[in-house]
């Protein structure tokens, strides 16, 4: 490990803390998958599969701020035990759901109780956020480090869910996406010594984080962001298995998390100088252009070199987005601050999976492929009118600070 990342790791409880985000996160990118995979193999559905991967993660969109709002106010341990278990019982209803083929309208039920799963990223980063206050070069490497860590769940967890549900039996992959939920989660909770002190005060007094200027840019472009990721996932599925290799699709989603691992780990080891929303835009135009070779997939290999270069361009954004959330956002608001933009991805998902599955249904698969293209073509129209409102940071320090700035701000709208 490079001695950048070797550093941040000298603090006291920071190995236990991150290993068990990296457990509670491998839902993040086996859930979906898993339930897109699980539907198609019972139903042959990949409309209904794309509906309910959207049901939950508009679920996630909904309930994932407020979960967060709820960890700011009273601590992790408190809050993410009881709402990790309710989103246990909704996976446990589910899949037996779907064994049984019962209506479609009760897999719709439970996929939004799955939605109940706290934000474990934004957990982990709150507790980099809370060691490494005042150090800019040390966080930026722990944004990078979660982002890597983002990037190994979407390398194998994808692998492990499509390939156990083809390989095994269909429920499969999101029968493990819940057993790694409940370890990671259980296990982050019991860590006390690194759990940021909660704000009961300080989180009430403003109402949601989401009344930053900057913030509602950040959430607006990571709905586009969300709305490639979702397609991307449901269309190389159906594109593997109108090539006669279904199960090949978890490879070449791996090829593209792994071109985003590569690029974030490399990331983190520079020192960026310049604005971070200067950064930021870049990569998601960069994001956003990457999308166009998609259009040229014939075949899987192809495909698979077209989606490593483009995921060369996803951590370096979403580490920027960590940065820009903290400049942003009030310090006794950060881990809802964190989890709007996971919100904004998720609604996102919602729509790319749908949308896809839709298409893929009417079109084929290779049709599929123009939504993320359309999508980051919105993102980076967002982004371009956003970013006056990111190009300088706002005080996040205290309290009343923070209440003198909203004044200003009146102020100048009134102005």
């Amino acid at each position: 490990m490079p001695s950048p990342y070797r550093a941040i790791f000298a603090a006291p409880g920071s190995k236990g803390f991150s290993t068990a985000g990296f457990l509670g996160r491998m839902p993040l990118s086996m859930m979906g998958i898993g339930i897109v995979t699980m539907i198609s193999q019972i139903t042959g559905r990949y409309g209904l599969a794309g509906a309910l991967a959207a049901t939950l993660a508009m679920a996630a969109a909904v309930f994932g701020p407020q979960i967060s709002r709820l960890v700011d106010r009273y601590g992790q341990r408190r809050v993410l035990r009881p709402a990790t278990l309710v989103s246990l019982a909704a996976v446990t209803g589910l899949l037996v759901c779907a064994q049984q083929r019962w209506p479609d309208w009760t897999l719709f039920v439970f996929a939004a109780g799955v939605g109940c799963v706290p934000s474990v990223g934004a957990m982990t980063r709150a507790r980099w956020a809370d060691i490494y206050r005042g150090s800019p070069r040390e966080l930026h490497t722990a944004y990078a480090w979660e982002s890597i860590i983002d990037e190994v769940c979407f390398i194998f967890g994808p692998i492990i869910s499509i390939g156990l549900s083809t390989a095994w039996f269909p429920e499969a992959g999101p029968l493990l996406a819940g057993g790694f939920l409940a370890v990671g989660v259980f296990w982050l909770t019991a860590q006390r010594a690194t759990e940021p002190l909660p704000h009961p005060k300080s989180a009430q007094s403003r109402g949601s984080a989401l009344r930053s200027p900057g913030l509602q840019v950040l959430v607006v472009t990571f709905v586009a962001t969300g709305t490639i990721f979702g397609a991307v996932d449901v269309v190389t599925v159906a594109f593997a298995e109108e090539q006669g290799h279904k199960a090949a699709a978890s490879l070449v989603l791996a090829v593209y998390a792994l071109g985003s691992c590569l690029a974030g780990a490399v990331f983190g080891l520079m020192h960026v100088k310049g604005r971070p929303s200067t950064t930021w835009l870049v990569g998601v135009c960069v994001m956003a252009v990457s999308m166009i070779p998609l259009q040229l997939a014939g075949n899987l290999p192809f495909l698979a070199v077209a989606l490593f270069v483009a995921g060369l361009s996803v951590a370096p954004t979403m580490v920027t987005t960590m940065a820009l959330v903290e400049q942003h956002v009030p310090r006794a608001e950060l881990t809802e601050g964190m989890s709007w933009t996971g919100t904004g991805l998720a609604v996102g998902v919602a729509l790319g999976s749908s949308a896809a599955g839709w298409v893929v249904d009417a079109s084929g698969a290779e049709a599929g492929y123009v939504v993320p293209t359309v999508a980051g073509a919105l993102a980076a129209a967002v982004a371009f009118l956003g970013y006056r409102r990111l190009s300088k940071p706002v005080p996040t320090g205290g309290r009343g600070e923070d209440e003198r700035h909203l004044r200003t701000d009146d102020d100048e709208r009134v102005a």
